[in-house]
């Protein structure tokens, strides 16, 4: 099942950081961002998980929840948090499950040669459930003040 803008997210349930887990519905009531990327440690992917570090206090403050997801698994997840201290947890989807309903494996051309790859992209989810705003195949630079404006005013229309 895709997901709509404005519908809720079809049922899901992951394994983050922190020995958490995460689903559909396990973040009800509460607004929450998440942050597709390719790779842990690689440049974009680390720049991108810095800049959602250093915004971390805002998101929490305008009332969000951010989790990062790649296709690596917990041990390169807790590592890559470990390094760059983040405070939000980045979930395991070793299996492509939510990249796949999320639609964003793609197949991209890297040294030549055809791979299947995730696309950088960020789906914001309200409080309600529903998917409110979707980001896909974005730069890094600027997109994580983008997503906390969004979030912003996400939340001033809810309170």
């Amino acid at each position: 099942m895709a997901i709509v803008v404005n519908k809720p997210l079809p049922e899901f349930e992951a394994n983050a950081t922190g020995g958490i887990k995460v689903s559909n519905t396990s973040h009800n009531g509460k607004t929450m961002v998440l942050y597709f990327y390719p790779k842990d440690n690689t440049p974009g992917c680390t720049t991108e998980a810095m800049q959602f570090r250093d915004k971390y206090k805002d998101f929490v403050k305008a009332g969000a929840t951010v989790f990062g997801v790649s296709r690596d698994n917990m041990k390169s997840h807790d590592e890559f948090k470990t390094k760059l201290e983040l405070p939000f947890e980045l979930i395991a989807d070793t299996e492509e499950k939510m990249c796949h309903m999320f639609g964003v494996v793609k197949n991209k051309i890297m040294y030549g040669k055809k791979v299947k790859g995730i696309e950088r992209s960020t789906f914001l989810v309200g409080a309600d459930g529903l998917l409110k705003e979707e980001w896909r195949g974005l730069k890094v630079p600027g997109h994580v003040d983008e997503v906390l404006k969004s979030v912003k005013l996400l939340n001033k229309k809810a309170a």
